[in-house]
């Protein structure tokens, strides 16, 4: 080829993907059928009854603990990586599913991932599920268990200085309105916060979301109905817990891993929010993973480039709890 020539191979214009591995188990679920079609109740059962891979990271403690919370108690389950060896670095999880769905069960992967790959504890909430308790409650449980954390950190041998908040979906939508909310209200220091893919904005009209409408795990109408489940008897339409976009200052938030994926119709919410944060002097990283779907590092071990995130986000954790720096 003369050395002028440009190859449309090469050097043409990028066209998104899925990786094959994430192809495949896309393939793997059958034809795509909205959830508002299927119906919220089978969707759940779906989810709850999958089984679990047999090959989850060990641990080296798993336990259950109820907290209290505003509207009763609320489950969550303790995953310690490693025997305790001093005060270790803990990382409360909010799970994704739109806020109307997930479990600790369904999720126990991603959260016994998140420990082995950060060495850190994970501390799994079970926060009440909308339509039947509609927002602020998943806020007001997860700020109940992050407060909880922080108080009861020596005695489960936590380091309360070192406490992430995280979320994926959202539960990462969730996760950027606790940190908002400790800033602003006195609430036990957040060490950094992990939003993957996370739900921090509502905005239909985003590029993303446009050229994405007929994406995999996650359509358009998926999108509409999950925020039509939610909103059913819901407060404030502006209320930041529900939206972190809308909070007009993000200076002084703790530093930030956004994860999110260029098949996902909401990766610019994260992403912009990610470049807000950073506009804000706040420490971010922010990585995008090509031929990815929406909800890919709940089952990080199915996907190659799953695997990498979850090693990468380990990665970053393992050398920010090393080497902390006051904010």
């Amino acid at each position: 080829m003369p050395p002028n020539t440009r190859s449309p191979t090469v050097n043409g214009p990028h066209r998104p993907a899925l990786d094959p591995d994430a192809a495949a188990r896309v393939a793997a679920f059958g034809p795509p059928t909205p959830i508002r079609e299927r119906g919220l109740d089978q969707v759940r059962a779906s989810l709850e009854s999958a089984p679990l891979p047999p090959d989850m990271p060990e641990m080296a403690e798993v336990a259950d603990a109820v907290i209290p919370g505003p509207g009763g108690p609320i489950p969550a389950r303790i995953y310690r990586p490693r025997p305790d060896t001093g005060l270790s670095p803990v990382i409360v999880h909010l799970h994704g599913g739109g806020l109307v769905m997930g479990s600790n069960h369904s999720f126990e992967p991603m959260s016994r991932a998140l420990a082995a790959a950060s060495g850190a504890a994970v501390i799994a909430v079970d926060y009440r599920l909308a339509p039947e308790n509609p927002p602020p409650a998943q806020f007001e449980d997860a700020m109940a268990a992050t407060d909880w954390t922080a108080a009861h950190a020596t005695e489960l041998g936590l380091d309360r200085q070192r406490l992430v908040i995280a979320g994926d979906s959202a539960g990462g939508g969730v996760a950027a309105a606790i940190a908002l909310a400790a800033r602003d209200h006195g609430g036990p220091p957040i060490f950094a916060q992990l939003l993957m893919y996370p739900g921090v904005d509502r905005d239909m009209a985003a590029a993303s979301v446009l050229r994405n409408l007929d994406a995999p795990m996650l359509s358009h109408d998926d999108i509409v109905y999950l925020h039509e489940l939610a909103d059913i008897g819901a407060g404030c339409p502006h209320d930041i817990r529900r939206v972190p976009a809308y909070a007009t200052d993000l200076r002084g938030l703790p530093q930030a891993i956004v994860v999110t994926a260029e098949l996902d119709p909401i990766s610019d919410w994260g992403e912009r929010y990610a470049g807000r944060l950073r506009d804000a002097g706040v420490q971010t990283t922010i990585t995008r993973y090509p031929g990815m779907y929406h909800g890919f590092l709940m089952r990080s071990e199915a996907t190659a480039r799953g695997r990498l995130a979850m090693a990468e986000i380990g990665a970053l954790l393992r050398a920010k709890f090393t080497h902390p720096l006051p904010f």
